[in-house]
């Protein structure tokens, strides 16, 4: 639906619109639905690997014991959780709502599946970050090394979403072929593909939205 050129071009006018803070600034693509009867129940939950990496990963969780658990540790996953912690999880609330919170990806060894349900089922499923489940002898290493460049789209009986596509360090050629993956997805499990897409908007942190019909204006340098 969308061309590179015309991304391209609604990323450059996005950044002229922000106002350069101290932080790094993210940067935000939010699609627009349109003619989706979501009283239907209409949702969408994926998971995209973004073909150019933002500065901050990922944050990946893996629940996971034995073999699994250690080739996890051994890969620098950022949180580990075995069987009795998940256990303990599973009497304590807040604890298990500041991991819920804490991490974006959730891994978990397929035997532990059924515990990861009881333990923190119910404060995983309402944030869309159920476990993907990872079968004995799976290559953790790879699998969660494709979750930290990942992002994931979310929307639950409404006509929009919004992810994040990368932050103000990236050039606008990486940050529109994000977006763009970020597209294709979306399309392919919309019922009538980019018909289904009204249209789009990107946003830095501090900045104005733009689409394009804003970005029409801004003249686009083929690289």
């Amino acid at each position: 639906m969308y061309s590179d050129t015309q991304l391209r071009g609604i990323v450059k006018h996005a950044r002229a619109e922000s106002t350069k803070r101290r932080f790094t600034q993210s940067v935000e693509l939010t699609v627009i639905l349109k003619d989706i009867d979501v009283k239907r129940g209409f949702n969408l939950l994926e998971v995209v690997e973004l073909p150019h990496r933002m500065t901050r990963n990922a944050k990946l969780c893996v629940i996971a014991s034995g073999d699994m658990s250690t080739r996890a540790r051994k890969a620098g996953i950022d949180k580990v959780i075995e069987q009795d912690e998940l256990s303990r999880l599973g009497t304590n609330k807040r604890e298990a709502r500041k991991i819920v919170r804490s991490y974006d990806f959730f891994l978990a060894d397929t035997s532990l599946m059924a515990n990861v349900g009881r333990s923190l089922g119910q404060f995983l499923g309402p944030k869309g970050k159920m476990p993907s489940p990872v079968p004995y002898g799976a290559p953790i290493e790879n699998i969660s090394e494709r979750y930290r460049g990942s992002v994931r789209i979310r929307s639950k009986n409404q006509l929009n979403l919004a992810t994040k596509i990368g932050d103000e360090t990236m050039d606008d050629s990486n940050l529109a072929s994000n977006a763009s993956a970020v597209l294709a997805t979306i399309e392919k499990k919309l019922p009538q593909g980019d018909k289904n897409i009204r249209g789009i908007m990107i946003k830095f942190t501090m900045g104005k939205p733009a689409n394009d019909k804003s970005a029409k204006s801004e003249k686009i340098e083929s690289k």
